[in-house]
């Protein structure tokens, strides 16, 4: 099933316009030749409610839900990807839709410094957020600086997602672009997963090509894993455990994804920007929200099961109610 929106005449720049060809272009390089197998259709029961609609947000990157605090918070990059122009913000946004704070941390006010922030997650009480080549600790409570990692000496480009590991360390997503006079390119042997220690201490816990572009990565609790999807050409989603030296296709989809999740009951979900749709994968059943343009990181409602989808560049955010899993 999918929701139609009206009245949306929002266009992107023309830098947008011009990465989204580059990346486009960039993951026709390798195209999968594997296709995955046909699905059951979803039943009624399956199919996702539209519940509200957030506007007036500044490309909205990333959604994360507070389970203490009820409410979201979004990323917004405000500007160019990779420039260090002190715009960025992060917002709060109620489980309704409704903003709480729009500029809840604000780069250039208050001590804080936030360029273009993207993925985060959060560890305690601390907010983690990627920024280009450095990853940010706030506050939860009050948006107040309280750490700075700085991923500089690994020659970090594009950090894009984060999550939390079981030994409590942090694993970020670099993508592997950079931008040369308003130019992106994609580097050989950019494609990583950093570590960030408890003790702050950064690795490189996996290199690999096979990556292709990481962007979402979130670790599944029942399959003791890591699930790592990629933006370029593949159109495979992959499993990955700490210490190994490959990724292993686990499942298929539709290719340049973005962001994924584990609900608590397994189930996956993923957001694709190839045919602008969020998925709710369980097994060999699949069940797409559809006319989501420009689907970025999605965020997990736990207590309502819904879900919180950022669209970058319409700058707003949709939420649906997720059905319970059905039995197959």
């Amino acid at each position: 099933m999918t929701f139609t929106f009206a009245n949306v005449r929002t266009r992107p720049s023309r830098r947008w316009i011009a990465l989204l060809a580059l990346l486009i272009a960039c993951g026709e390089e390798a195209k999968d030749t594997e296709k995955p197998a046909s699905t059951p259709r979803p039943t009624a029961e399956d199919v996702p409610g539209r519940a509200a609609t957030a506007t007036g947000f500044k490309q909205p990157e990333s959604a994360r839900y507070d389970s203490l605090a009820d409410v979201f918070f979004i990323s917004n990059i405000n500007g160019k990807l990779t420039e260090h122009d002190n715009n960025g913000f992060i917002s709060r946004m109620r489980p309704d839709g409704t903003i709480d704070s729009l500029a809840f941390i604000a780069g250039g006010r208050n001590g804080v410094t936030l360029d273009a922030p993207k993925g985060m997650v959060i560890l305690g009480d601390t907010l983690w957020v990627t920024d280009i080549d450095v990853v940010r600790g706030f506050d939860r409570r009050t948006g107040a600086p309280v750490a700075t990692v700085s991923l500089k000496p690994q020659h970090a480009l594009f950090l894009n997602d984060i999550a939390v590991g079981p030994d409590g360390a942090l694993y970020i997503t670099d993508t592997g672009l950079e931008f040369t006079d308003g130019t992106a390119k994609h580097p050989p042997s950019t494609d990583r997963i950093f570590k960030i220690a408890p003790d702050h201490t950064v690795t490189v816990a996996l290199k690999s090509d096979s990556l292709d572009r990481p962007n979402g990565i979130t670790w599944d609790l029942r399959g003791k894993r890591f699930i790592v999807v990629p933006y370029g050409g593949s159109k495979r989603i992959f499993g990955w455990r700490p210490g190994e030296k490959q990724v292993t296709p686990i499942g298929f989809g539709a290719g340049r994804f973005d962001g994924v999740e584990v609900l608590p009951d397994g189930r996956l979900l993923v957001s694709s920007w190839a045919d602008s749709s969020v998925t709710i994968r369980s097994g060999n059943v699949s069940t797409s929200i559809g006319n989501l343009p420009s689907p970025a990181d999605v965020g997990i409602d736990t207590r309502r099961l819904h879900v919180a989808v950022p669209l970058l560049m319409r700058d707003r955010v949709e939420i649906f109610s997720i059905p319970p899993m059905q039995k197959q």
